[in-house]
């Protein structure tokens, strides 16, 4: 969303000059100096904190954040949070959970994502001023581990309810400040053909169906983006 964002800006004032800078390997920013406005990706797949410990191995804690200050002094901030929530073996990226002392080896990753959202929510609430942030989730966005190997259509009709979407909808209405849901989820239910799927340079033993193509779905995205900041 992030790129697709940064060159629709781009092509909207293609004769600004720009800065993209990669000041970490987590944090890019994307610049535009005449109108001294800058697009900033922070990379943070939980939100809440993953630590490393020598005996302990990657500890996800669920009831922290401690790096939050990163968030702060913007104008709009968009948050989102799921994929990496729902990895097992090889492409799991953490070793256990941590919820205040007690640590759990293991627990079903959809209550831990619920844990880790509302720990989200409670900083947001504690945090964030609603006269000078405007505060937006995006949405889930649907993977298609059923393939989608050279699909070239759009799907129709009803989708299933994605898993975990209940979960942000609950928790963002219980929310004291106001976040907007960008709630992209059935749309992108119906993108199977939107995926890189085999065609990512990888060789076709490789098939991508999480991912998305540029131009393509997540162009889509930032048109919602943009309706939302307008009605304000």
């Amino acid at each position: 969303m992030w790129q697709s964002l940064t060159f629709l800006l781009h092509i909207a004032i293609p004769n600004s000059n720009y800065t993209l800078t990669q000041q970490t390997k987590d944090l890019t920013v994307f610049s535009f100096p005449e109108y001294e406005t800058s697009i900033t990706w922070l990379k943070n797949g939980f939100l809440v904190d993953l630590v490393y410990d020598k005996e302990k191995g990657r500890v996800l804690r669920l009831d922290t954040i401690s790096t939050g200050n990163q968030w702060k002094g913007f104008d709009v901030l968009i948050f989102n949070t799921y994929h990496w929530w729902t990895h097992t073996g090889k492409s799991q990226t953490w070793d256990c959970f941590q919820v205040g002392n007690e640590l759990i080896k293991e627990m079903d990753h959809l209550e831990a994502f619920k844990i880790g959202l509302s720990t989200w929510a409670k900083w947001v609430d504690s945090n964030v001023d609603p006269s000078k942030t405007r505060v937006l989730f995006q949405g889930i966005a649907a993977s298609h581990v059923e393939g989608c190997v050279r699909q070239t259509k759009p799907d129709q009709g009803p989708m299933p309810l994605y898993t975990g979407v209940n979960t942000v909808k609950n928790i963002i209405s219980k929310m004291e400040k106001p976040v907007q849901l960008l709630d992209i989820t059935l749309l992108t239910q119906l993108r199977r053909d939107g995926h890189p799927s085999i065609y990512t340079g990888h060789g076709e033993s490789y098939v991508d169906c999480s991912h998305w193509c540029l131009a393509g779905v997540p162009d889509t995205w930032n048109e919602m983006l943009y309706a939302a900041l307008l009605e304000n």
